[in-house]
């Protein structure tokens, strides 16, 4: 090693080779550091061409994460040398100091330096080794710094350290642009995932319409129409398979959110371990395998709604943090150390009684108060059983188009009637399921939902009365006249229109009318039905 040295404003600088033109050395570490977009393969070039002029057994990029309030390795290139770790969590008020030095010429980390090397020492790992750090700036802004590290104790001189003070404007150009490409990167993977994420959470909108929405749902629509263009949060109350999604659904689409997107969570499918980074997301580091972070369903839904489905089942740290969010409409990443706002509207849902689980301990009360201001309670179908011909034909040619089949089939006479005479344990679901089984069956012919169990009553009801005689009419007029009338009944008089008798028992209206004349059955004419 020679003991010339060179000022700035000389042409040479002192290297392990000798002396080296300071222009052509610039010249080689820009080409060779600029020579991808791959930061990795840049620094590898460039890491060949620095240890034929200084002792180098690794070439770490770093910055200063103040988010995450650590020292960040970007990328590296090495030769078999214990790196420092990825992440290195920097001690309170360590940020701060950093600042305060203002780190402008290369320099030599000494462990027995000032109280900042101290502390780094043991975190970056520097026992037998010795660490030369380059501060990268832009626009005299530190982002971060170049480490050359090399075996042994005292490995960098005079010379070495002002070889290396021509690396900081190319590497900190490289380390600019590899940040923006990462963040490029970054918002890409959000993009794409978004897309994804959407493609499956959004389910149609309100302009479908709700079946039912006119007859047994009447008073849960209007409601709807009333909450629809507020901001506050509603529960939905109601039996598994009444639909509280769609309702849900419907509030979003009616809303001024209607362009944000509708994020569905079903509380009681999510794992207990990653509620919370599934909810509130996570850092990169916050636990192993955090590789990098994660938005949650809540940053998900900023501008929108999250329907939080089956809300009684979350766990009571779960509940704390969705108490904190309804407060204060932010959200903590798992690892975060700052609290990230969000526009959401909350609609939960649940079949359990929460105020039951209030007294029993397992649902917080302050959480209950919170979510119970505009409860909706959808009505099971045993409530509503004039709604089950429009959701039976309405299952049969969705099912249909599901299943491929070019022509819904028919529905046989008098299965809607057998249909609304069961009462429906497992709700609209449970009518879904049956449609799609009988579709499956189907090998011609009207539909005939032959499967259908009748109910308890229907189970014990005798088929003879004490003496002998059948309580059914035999004689198919009379037949047809008891099933009109029940069905008549069920329609409140109504013939025309949604949930009239004509649409349930699948017939034209003047049709209806013409058989309630020939079998004497009186019913309201068209101008008192109108009035």
């Amino acid at each position: 090693m020679g003991t010339k040295t060179a000022g700035r404003g000389r042409t040479s600088v002192v290297s392990d080779k000798g002396m080296v033109g300071r222009d052509e050395f610039i010249r080689e570490i820009t080409l060779r550091i600029c020579s991808s977009l791959e930061i990795k393969e840049s620094l590898r070039s460039a890491f060949e061409y620095l240890k034929e002029h200084v002792p180098l057994e690794a070439l770490i990029i770093f910055i200063i994460d103040e988010r995450l309030g650590a020292v960040r390795r970007i990328e590296h290139a090495s030769e078999n040398v214990a790196l420092p770790p990825q992440i290195i969590p920097l001690p309170e008020g360590m940020l701060q100091k950093i600042a305060a030095r203002n780190f402008f010429a290369p320099f030599v980390v000494d462990a027995g330096g000032d109280e900042i090397f101290r502390t780094l020492a043991p975190l970056v790992g520097l026992d037998g080794n010795t660490d030369l750090i380059v501060p990268l700036r832009i626009k005299g802004e530190l982002l971060g710094g170049l480490n050359l590290r090399a075996r042994g104790e005292g490995r960098y001189s005079e010379e070495h350290l002002e070889l290396a003070g021509c690396l900081a404007e190319p590497f900190a150009i490289a380390l600019a642009n590899a940040l923006a490409h990462e963040e490029v990167l970054r918002y890409q993977a959000i993009l794409l995932d978004d897309k994804r994420f959407l493609n499956r959470e959004l389910h149609g909108d309100a302009a479908d319409g709700i079946i039912g929405g006119n007859t047994g749902l009447r008073n849960v629509m209007e409601m709807v129409r009333q909450v629809a263009p507020l901001n506050n949060t509603v529960l939905i109350l109601g039996e598994t398979g009444t639909g509280k999604e769609l309702i849900a659904n419907a509030i979003h689409f009616s809303s001024p959110r209607r362009n944000g997107p509708f994020i569905t969570v079903n509380c009681g499918a999510l794992p207990e371990n990653l509620i919370d980074s599934e909810l509130f997301g996570h850092e990169r580091g916050a636990f192993t395998g955090a590789v990098s972070e994660s938005r949650g369903r809540f940053e998900r839904a900023d501008g929108g709604t999250i329907f939080l489905d089956e809300i009684g089942e979350l766990p009571s740290n779960a509940q704390v943090r969705l108490l904190r969010v309804l407060q204060n409409r932010e959200v903590e990443r798992v690892g975060g150390k700052r609290p990230i706002p969000v526009d959401i509207r909350v609609i939960a849902a649940t079949h359990r009684n929460l105020q039951s689980m209030v007294v029993e301990g397992s649902f917080r009360e302050d959480l209950w108060y919170r979510l119970s201001g505009f409860p909706i309670m959808v009505s099971p179908v045993r409530q509503r059983k004039e709604d089950v011909p429009a959701l039976t034909r309405h299952f049969v040619t969705v099912r249909s188009r599901d299943l491929g089949i070019g022509v819904p089939p028919s529905i046989a006479p008098g299965a809607l009637q057998r249909l609304m005479e069961y009462d429906w344990p497992g709700n609209v679901r449970e009518l879904e399921n049956l449609v799609e089984r009988e579709l499956i069956l189907h090998r011609g012919g009207p539909l005939t939902f032959s499967t259908i169990l009748p109910s308890p009553e229907q189970k014990t009801m005798p088929l003879v009365a004490g003496n002998g005689r059948s309580l059914y009419p035999l004689n198919l007029d009379e037949a047809n006249a008891v099933h009109i009338t029940e069905v008549l009944k069920l329609a409140k008089g109504k013939i025309d229109g949604p949930g009239g008798a004509a649409e349930m028992l699948g017939i034209n209206p003047s049709t209806l009318r013409s058989r309630l004349d020939k079998l004497g059955i009186s019913y309201r004419r068209r101008g008192r039905e109108n009035n």
